[in-house]
């Protein structure tokens, strides 16, 4: 299974990609990137099986990033990965076809959710 992880924060990013190491058995590769436009060379490059976007990131924010890669891979799985608990950021997460939308203060949760949305 192949992983990409797109945060500008690096030290989120390390924290996802530990969760998913140690507590996801089939994951053989993860990418990580703090961009964008990064996200979206890559994600047609590799085509990872999940995708955790970051929303809060310049210049070009998760949403943005998110709709980009749904207009060439509509399959994808992206799972929004936020500080955000608001309203507008779940319906506009929803609105884009996002698979899951998860609070970083609740990342210890990403395995089970990963397992739950197969």
């Amino acid at each position: 299974m192949k992983v990409l992880i797109v945060d500008d924060n690096p030290k989120i990013r390390r924290f996802i990609r530990s969760i998913i190491q140690t507590q996801v058995a089939d994951v053989d590769n993860i990418i990580e990137c703090d961009k964008g436009m990064d996200a979206i060379e890559i994600y047609d490059q590799i085509i990872p099986d999940w995708v955790f976007m970051d929303i809060a990131m310049q210049p070009m924010n998760g949403f943005e990033t998110s709709q980009n890669i749904f207009q060439n891979h509509p399959d994808a799985k992206i799972v929004f990965v936020t500080q955000y608990d608001e309203y507008a950021y779940r319906e506009e997460a929803k609105k884009i076809g996002a698979r899951a939308f998860i609070l970083k203060e609740n990342l210890l949760d990403l395995p089970g959710l990963m397992r739950s949305l197969l």
